[in-house]
């Protein structure tokens, strides 16, 4: 199987160019391999990262196997280079995502490994739960809702599985803790978009 190329989403035009995102998915795979092998986590250093991966964004790396969920951490603002970050990540989605079983040597021939890199937020200016709904663009936009210290975050991913905006903003906030149908004062909802990347974990011999 040949590797994906990777797909923009969100219309703002890449901003990661194909360079840098094999790179991305190269830190990603090592990663994943030291963990296998329990090595330390090997950062790269940040002086020898293209530009554009030193800078600070919100990232999730997202497994697969054989098409099911295996993994997927992220963090919604950077905490760190980015080239550095998917590191943390993909090793913390191949071996901590609480929900599901850590990844195994036999799960490699059947993995895909994904990178979605976040922009920036965008308030979403909604008084009501139906002002919300009708303001989603499908299949675009992710969404975090954030009320008082309840909060929960979708990537546009989830629109793969919930098409619906009144299906989507319902599932997010059982996510959050929140009540369906509900609008909590103070509610705050933002936007974003992602460029999202991946290919098939290269087997090596």
């Amino acid at each position: 199987m040949a590797p994906s190329p990777w797909r923009e989403a969100g219309g703002r035009g890449p901003v990661v160019t194909a360079g840098e995102a094999a790179t991305l998915l190269d830190l990603a795979e090592a990663s994943i391999l030291d963990g296998l092998a329990r090595r330390p986590l090997r950062q790269p250093d940040v002086d020898a990262l293209p530009p554009e991966l030193r800078r600070e964004a919100g990232a999730f790396v997202t497994l697969t196997v054989h098409g099911a969920l295996n993994g997927c951490i992220g963090t919604i603002e950077g905490a760190g280079p980015l080239g550095q970050e998917v590191v943390r990540l993909a090793r913390s989605a191949a071996f901590a995502d609480p929900r599901l079983p850590a990844l195994r040597v036999e799960d490699l021939p059947g993995l895909v490994v994904e990178v979605s890199i976040l922009s920036p937020f965008e308030p979403i200016p909604a008084g009501s739960l139906a002002e919300l709904v009708a303001a989603l663009r499908p299949g675009t936009d992710g969404l975090l809702l954030v009320a008082g210290p309840n909060r929960a975050v979708f990537l546009p991913d989830v629109w793969d599985q919930l098409p619906a905006p009144a299906d989507f903003v319902d599932h997010l906030y059982r996510k959050a803790g929140l009540v369906p149908g509900t609008w909590p004062e103070g509610m705050a909802a933002h936007r974003f978009t992602t460029e999202r990347f991946e290919r098939p974990f290269r087997v090596r011999d």
